[in-house]
């Protein structure tokens, strides 16, 4: 039985890249938390590609019932949860949306890789349309919010899917901070598959006021 490779997080040059999303400093994850949260992607897509016989489903669904019995005692608010807001790794410890490397960022542009596993596949090889929006909130949303501005949220997410996305393959990003108008401010990103366009948007994001969640 082969062993399920863990993503590797690291860039060309073979450093891990990371992004400062603000000015504030990260919660500190338990030793082994990453390997633990990179392992559960490769089970999200392992059991999405499988077709596994019934006694594997059963043992498979025993361990999971146990090890969500035994994280049970130790739930937290969000506030104090250790996914989403470890800013310092690739993708947060965010199971949800797909991981972007990022390669190069500043407070007006990024650019990275993403893959998309077979977890995220729609059909015929190609990614889920509902994935690619959670991807460019991802990129845009944590740019809109990069070095000293204000938190803001999305006010709205525009995607033009130009071509298909396929799962399985490296894919590149781009996000750029287009203008702030007052509160608003507006930002664009793509996915390209080398030179062919994948998926383009527009975000519009709105500065939170004070008090706003």
């Amino acid at each position: 039985m082969s062993t399920p490779q863990q993503p590797d997080h690291r860039g060309p040059d073979g450093l891990t890249r990371t992004w400062d999303r603000r000015r504030f400093s990260p919660p500190t994850a338990p030793e082994g938390f990453i390997d633990m949260i990179d392992a559960m992607r490769v089970l999200q897509d392992r059991i999405t590609g499988a077709a596994p016989p019934a006694d594997l489903v059963a043992d498979a669904t025993k361990i999971l019932t146990e090890l969500s019995a035994r994280l049970e005692p130790y739930q937290v608010g969000e506030r104090e949860q250790l996914t989403g807001h470890l800013s310092e790794v690739p993708g947060r410890a965010q199971m949800m949306s797909p991981v972007l490397l990022v390669d190069s960022y500043d407070e007006r542009h990024v650019r990275g890789r993403v893959t998309f596993g077979r977890f995220y596949l729609g059909g015929n090889g190609a990614v889920h349309g509902g994935a690619i929006p959670l991807l460019f909130d991802e990129v845009l949303g944590r740019l809109a919010n990069t070095g000293q501005r204000n938190p803001s949220r999305t006010a709205y997410l525009n995607v033009d899917y130009r071509s298909v996305t396929p799962v399985g393959k490296e894919l590149q990003v781009t996000g750029e901070f287009v203008r702030e108008e007052g509160r608003k401010r507006l930002l664009r990103a793509t996915v390209h598959d080398g030179e062919r366009l994948c998926a383009e948007a527009e975000g519009l994001f709105v500065e939170l006021r004070p008090g706003q969640p």
